[in-house]
């Protein structure tokens, strides 16, 4: 099988795979929190995707759009869900279970993406870049969405209280 056809494959794969993730998503509640963590994480992927390609650290040769320098299945599906997914995951945990559980959660999307740098052309290391860079990225994301969303729900419970009160 030709590369490029492969890389497309893959890449239907992934599309299908996060939209039913994100479905399944949307019957639990609460959604508006899984929304503001969808296009929370969404936003900051693609400032550090382009930042990263645009300074020469990435690139990603086979895209799903080929109008965009970054991976839009990453930085605007795959990796909002995962965080997503994260974020239920860690709801209820203490702080160190939240760095245990990135941990978990980093470094299985670390491995995968080591995976495809190294047997694919969907995204390409340059310069200095490693997988351990993306592991650190990775999980600095995961955990600024996740005490974010600590923040958003304390001013919202304080909220609450001042209008019952």
């Amino acid at each position: 099988m030709k590369k490029g056809k492969r890389e497309k494959i893959i890449l239907r794969i992934f599309s299908v795979i996060s939209i039913v993730a994100f479905l399944n998503i949307l019957r639990k509640p609460p959604i508006k929190d899984w929304l503001i963590i969808f296009l929370l994480k969404s936003y900051i992927a693609s400032i550090l995707d382009n930042l990263l390609v645009k300074k020469g650290y990435l690139k990603y040769p086979v895209k799903t759009l080929k109008t965009f320098d970054i991976s839009v299945l990453f930085s605007y599906l795959l990796f909002p869900v995962t965080c997503i997914y994260f974020n239920q995951a860690t709801k209820n945990s203490n702080i160190l279970d939240i760095f245990i559980k990135c941990f978990l959660f980093s470094f299985p999307s670390t491995i995968a993406e080591h995976w495809i740098e190294r047997k694919t052309n969907l995204i390409k290391y340059k310069k200095s870049w490693t997988s351990l860079h993306s592991f650190f990225s990775i999980s600095a994301t995961f955990l600024f969405v996740r005490f974010t969303m600590m923040i958003i729900q304390k001013s919202q419970e304080k909220q609450n209280v001042i209008t019952e009160g």
